[in-house]
């Protein structure tokens, strides 16, 4: 097993070599590369000499002996515009390739969320369905397979969002998990499974795991919440 843990926060301050050397001298084994906004994530991996700014960090990192095992693509994957969110798109494909570069296996792709999910869970799955089969020619293509997350949103309902409870959204249920990655029948397509959204949406974390099984989950987020935030 290797013990793994995400760059985010350490790349934003000192950048992405010196957050996998921080993470390679306080013992671990892997790193998740973590790109952010989808937006506005200034990471050179996502630029355009971003296959020179992978090859050369995947080898600085084989020189400290730490390993990428995964990844996690810029999110969120759609902001409900059809211009802003074939740019999203690119920037996910580009974070996929330089990933692979890197040497990760799994890349973890948000669903698509920007609607409401209580009344437009069917057009989601949809959306997502055709999301994740045009990612498909790209996985096979570099090599990375690309990871489904459970997610959540904040209820509509309420004069200020700090005070608005969270709710389910795409795949906070095991039984639309499962189907998200179904649907596509291909090997390249696989879950990953948060842990903390969990414990947001109240399901049941063995029952989760059970129903997604072996096959579907390969790859998890494991954090702390509160329960509430």
């Amino acid at each position: 097993m290797l013990l793994s843990t995400q760059t985010r926060v350490l790349k934003t301050t000192f950048g992405n070599e010196r957050a996998i050397e921080i993470l390679a001298k306080a013992g671990y084994d892997a790193y998740d590369m973590t790109f952010m906004n989808s937006m506005k994530d200034t990471d050179p991996l996502l630029s355009e000499n971003f296959r020179e700014e992978a090859a050369a960090l995947r080898k600085y990192a084989d020189s400290l002996g730490i390993v990428c095992n995964q990844a996690h693509a810029p999110f969120p994957t759609s902001v409900g515009d059809e211009v802003k969110d074939e740019e999203i798109f690119k920037t996910v494909v580009r974070s996929m390739e330089a990933s692979a570069i890197l040497g990760a296996k799994i890349i973890v792709v948000h669903p698509k969320q920007h609607l409401n999910y209580r009344t437009n869970a069917d057009k989601l799955q949809e959306l997502n369905r055709e999301f994740y089969a045009r990612l498909i020619p790209y996985c096979e293509k570099f090599g990375i397979k690309v990871g489904v997350e459970n997610m959540w949103q904040r209820n509509p309902v309420g004069p200020d969002n700090a005070k608005k409870s969270i709710v389910d959204s795409t795949c906070s249920r095991v039984e639309e998990f499962c189907r998200y990655v179904d649907l596509q029948n291909s090997e390249w397509i696989v879950a990953c499974l948060d842990l903390g959204h969990i414990s947001l949406t109240g399901e049941d974390v063995e029952y989760m795991i059970r129903g997604l099984g072996p096959k579907r989950l390969q790859a998890l987020h494991v954090h702390d919440t509160d329960g509430i935030n």
